[in-house]
């Protein structure tokens, strides 16, 4: 059964249409335990993924991708120039954890932090919740599909 997803990041870093241009990507640099773990232990192929700008003006919904590949180490993790190195983190036993995401689709409208925010049908998705900060946040169904509706709507 296919799950739905938000991964968070910002456009200066990685954007939607970087995604649109490189068709895939590994998704490295996630540092929290609870975020690698969604990916590690949950995220299946195919599974659709709500790709969020995050730290933009405005923040919000900005496409679709799917998950492509199962999670792998994250290469980042070894790698003494990345700015997510970390020395505690070795070959055979790796921390941390990713995977790969491919665009998908495009939508029709930006969808806006605030106007998530203001929608009453979007009552209890995660990324609307105070003190919630994951990069990779799980989406329910109906959330989801309500979102969808949004971003294809004239």
């Amino acid at each position: 059964m296919s799950q739905f997803w938000l991964m968070k990041s910002e456009p200066d870093v990685y954007s939607f249409e970087q995604l649109k241009n490189d068709r895939t990507t590994w998704w490295t640099g996630v540092r929290n335990y609870q975020a690698r773990n969604f990916m590690m232990n949950q995220m299946k192929l195919g599974d659709t993924v709500l790709f969020y700008h995050s730290n933009a003006e405005p923040p919000g919904i900005a496409g679709l991708a799917k998950v492509t590949k199962l999670a792998q180490p994250d290469p980042t993790q070894f790698d003494k120039k990345s700015e997510y190195f970390d020395p505690k983190s070795k070959l055979d036993k790796p921390s941390w954890f990713c995977v790969e995401v491919g665009y998908f689709q495009d939508i029709k409208n930006y969808l806006p932090l605030q106007s998530l925010r203001e929608d009453k049908k979007l009552a209890g998705l995660l990324l609307l919740q105070k003190g919630t900060r994951l990069s990779v946040l799980p989406v329910e169904k109906k959330h989801f599909d309500h979102i969808i509706t949004l971003g294809q709507s004239s």
